[in-house]
């Protein structure tokens, strides 16, 4: 299997057009907020109301298609138009949730996460680098039996559905992030590509496909020290303007919002949550095992909501 075949996505261009034309209001000028620790030991971080350009411009597109010649366009025409969104203040939780958080939850609730209740997840072969299912795999034993999370406690839990985020954000309080919130806290109002700015990725800011990854289309130049996941928080010079981390690489991240290639088109400017329903849901950020055009803060991709692998974890918001 290629990588192109590996990673496929099928969207659609689409047009301009729909934005409220409507004034955002202005918010009172509040000094920022500090950070605030959540019952489950998570770091929130306080992202003030305001504006920020959403998506990509077709100059950012024609970008991404010089640096990855054998893309096609459209696998990103869904980060298109480029609009401006306000969002209202809300708080964002600085890091992945840990496996050390998701066991707590367990514990507690005794919930029953979708792989262990359909028997399997998702995981690569690290020598044909195929994606397949795998009997057994769930988040205590991500790559299937015979492996487990011990000495990975402060590793981004994986093998959890939409379900199982949802679950878990609702039980420490929170709810999982609107698409339009991830984005925010991920590039701030300047439009940057990455987190930390528009410098291409490198192994002192992220965990991506470098060349402990085992992925055909790895950066065998970089090096980020992780063949997988990599502790939550190990990368603070990848840090985003609210200070945010892993917001690129490490975990694809869920949101709430379900998945509609032409929603750009027709997005509203204040507090978008995303179409009322769909049959995908969107992941956000890419993993470590995804090279460097998937990392970019605008990219968008879909999948369904039982889907659970070694590369999906999430993170939690909390309104203001």
């Amino acid at each position: 299997m290629t990588w192109k075949a590996a990673y496929p996505i099928a969207l659609m261009g689409f047009v301009f057009g729909g934005a409220s034309a409507c004034a955002a209001p202005v918010p009172a000028a509040t000094p920022p907020l500090p950070p605030r620790t959540a019952p489950d030991g998570m770091v929130q971080l306080y992202v003030p109301a305001g504006e920020f350009r959403m998506g990509s411009a077709e100059s950012d597109l024609d970008r991404v298609m010089a640096d990855c010649p054998g893309c096609s366009r459209a696998w990103f025409a869904n980060e298109a138009p480029q609009h401006t969104v306000y969002l209202d203040a809300y708080w964002i939780d600085r890091t992945e949730v840990t496996n050390a958080m998701f066991a707590q939850f367990a514990a507690a609730t005794g919930y029953e996460t979708t792989a262990e209740t359909l028997g399997g997840g998702i995981a690569v072969n690290q020598l044909s680098r195929e994606w397949k299912m795998v009997a057994g795999a769930d988040w205590r034993h991500p790559r299937g039996p015979g492996t487990d999370i011990l000495g990975l406690e402060n590793h981004p839990v994986v093998q959890v559905s939409y379900y199982d985020a949802e679950a878990y954000c609702a039980w420490a309080g929170r709810r999982l992030p609107t698409e339009a919130e991830w984005e925010k806290a991920a590039r701030g109002t300047d439009g940057r590509r990455y987190p930390w700015g528009n410098q291409p990725p490198a192994g002192g800011l992220l965990n991506f496909a470098d060349r402990n990854a085992y992925m055909t289309a790895a950066d065998l130049g970089a090096d980020d020290g992780y063949p997988m996941t990599a502790p939550v928080g190990s990368f603070p010079a990848g840090a985003s303007p609210y200070g945010a981390l892993d917001m690129a690489g490490n975990v694809w991240e869920r949101v709430a919002d379900f998945y509609d290639a032409e929603y750009y088109s027709r997005s509203p400017r204040m507090n978008p949550t995303g179409p009322s329903e769909g049959e995908y849901v969107i992941l956000r950020g890419g993993s470590w095992s995804r090279p460097a055009w998937y990392l970019r803060a605008a990219v968008r991709y879909r999948y369904l909501k039982i889907n659970r692998s070694t590369g999906q974890g999430f993170r939690c918001a909390q309104s203001a």
